[in-house]
């Protein structure tokens, strides 16, 4: 079984690789406008790189990455429910001189909430819950024998739509749950790093910060419950639901859960950098080990529906352009789902969006150590991402700077047409 679960992946690369290598435009990968001598990790490369100006956005791209110091990015964009461009810039894995891809694949930290909300409506729309349904307690959804230990009445109250919209009473007082593994397993006597269930059952045994629905906190820790009831409610591995029910059907074959470990990592996955003066801390399962944040320092493995997915940006604007209700490609959800999930009049939240609305972009940011992401949606119907595989000493900030960055050197292109090759769905 262990042979076989390191080959399939590897065969379903092989077979992606070959589909990308029909549908590719060959162009001037790497050529810049910059006289700066160019170093061998500033090499890109492309697979559709027809556009006009393109030169001149990829050197953009590759002076903001030397400011920041970031080892290696990518980035796709899609136009009319086609994508248009689609490039890797620097390294994917500098010690082993890889340089980066279109076709790397990068933990994409928070944008992963957008695939567990967009699994949530689906469960809705197939009757299986509603966004109104109470989550814990009797006749809740998690009304699970390891789920009945709680100890503020008042989270018998959360419902599924307040943990989407982050105003389910959940609060960091003692630290993000999802981060603090080594401290969990010392306050609770646990020999065993905590799953997801004891995650949630050490969550019920403290106070909530805030009356559910009187407030907003982000947490991590809602879509981790969320997750649970992805399985409860579809009665599959959260992970098979998603890939079958949403992802495949969108056409994207390259998106896995994240594994905590370099030697762990996926066939066409990058290696993971964080800022010059970080530094490594204790291992997040008590081993004693002392490891870098990206790579056992936390449990990122352990984040699942809340910040655990590895995707190449061509994937997931894939994924974006199937639920954002424009008819160029065929969405996963009803309309009325995404609207729910965008511009509610009812709701001043999004779900899984960072910020959405009927007049405006429509974002998703992630961070963790060795990643920023983000997505945008924006009101002309263009979906672009960038994701890298370095840290900012800037943090969860730094996704701002990629935006602005984007938008800078998107100016520079006077035509965004490429010849109709490549759809953004699955299909020819």
């Amino acid at each position: 079984m262990n042979r076989l679960r390191k080959i399939i992946p590897a065969l379903l690369l092989l077979a992606a690789a070959a589909s990308v290598t029909v549908l590719t435009v060959t162009g001037k990968a790497g050529h810049s406008d910059d006289d700066t001598p160019q170093a061998p990790a500033a090499t890109s490369s492309c697979n559709i790189c027809e556009i006009s100006d393109a030169a001149a956005l990829d050197s953009y791209i590759e002076r903001f990455m030397k400011r920041w110091e970031i080892k290696g990015g990518s980035l796709a964009v899609m136009k009319e429910g086609r994508l248009v461009y689609t490039k890797g810039y620097g390294w994917a894995d500098e010690e082993a001189g890889i340089p980066m891809s279109p076709d790397n694949i990068m933990r994409i930290a928070s944008l992963s909430k957008l695939i567990t909300a967009t699994a949530v409506m689906q469960l809705c729309e197939r009757k299986v819950l509603s966004l109104d349904d109470r989550v814990f307690g009797e006749g809740g959804i998690l009304d699970c024998p390891q789920f009945r230990d709680i100890r503020d009445r008042r989270t018998r109250n959360i419902t599924v739509g307040q943990l989407l919209r982050h105003q389910a009473g959940f609060t960091m007082h003692k630290g993000d749950p999802m981060f603090t593994t080594r401290q969990i397993m010392k306050w609770e006597g646990l020999d065993t790093v905590p799953d997801m269930d004891r995650i949630i059952e050490y969550a019920l045994g403290e106070r909530l910060g805030y009356t559910p629905g009187q407030g907003f906190r982000y947490s991590n820790l809602g879509y981790l419950i969320l997750t649970k009831i992805v399985e409860v409610c579809s009665g599959m591995d959260y992970e098979e639901y998603c890939q079958e029910n949403i992802l495949h059907p969108a056409g994207c074959y390259g998106m896995h859960m994240a594994r905590n470990l370099y030697e762990d990592r996926y066939p066409d996955e990058v290696r993971y950098y964080e800022t010059h003066d970080a530094a490594p801390v204790p291992a997040f399962d008590n081993s004693g080990d002392t490891l870098w944040r990206s790579y056992g320092g936390s449990n990122i493995e352990g984040l699942r529906g809340a910040g655990a997915w590895v995707a190449s940006p061509s994937d997931f604007v894939r994924f974006v352009a199937a639920i954002d209700g424009d008819p160029t490609v065929p969405d996963v959800l009803f309309p009325e789902s995404i609207r729910t999930m965008t511009a509610d009049p009812d709701h001043d939240r999004p779900i899984g969006w960072v910020r959405a609305g009927e007049d405006s972009d429509w974002s998703r940011t992630g961070t963790l150590a060795g990643t920023s992401a983000l997505v945008k949606r924006q009101t002309d119907g263009s979906i672009w991402m960038f994701v890298t595989n370095t840290s900012s000493w800037k943090g969860s900030r730094f996704t701002r700077d990629i935006d602005r960055m984007y938008r800078a050197a998107s100016s520079l292109v006077t035509d965004w047409s490429v010849p109709d090759l490549q759809p953004a769905y699955g299909g020819s």
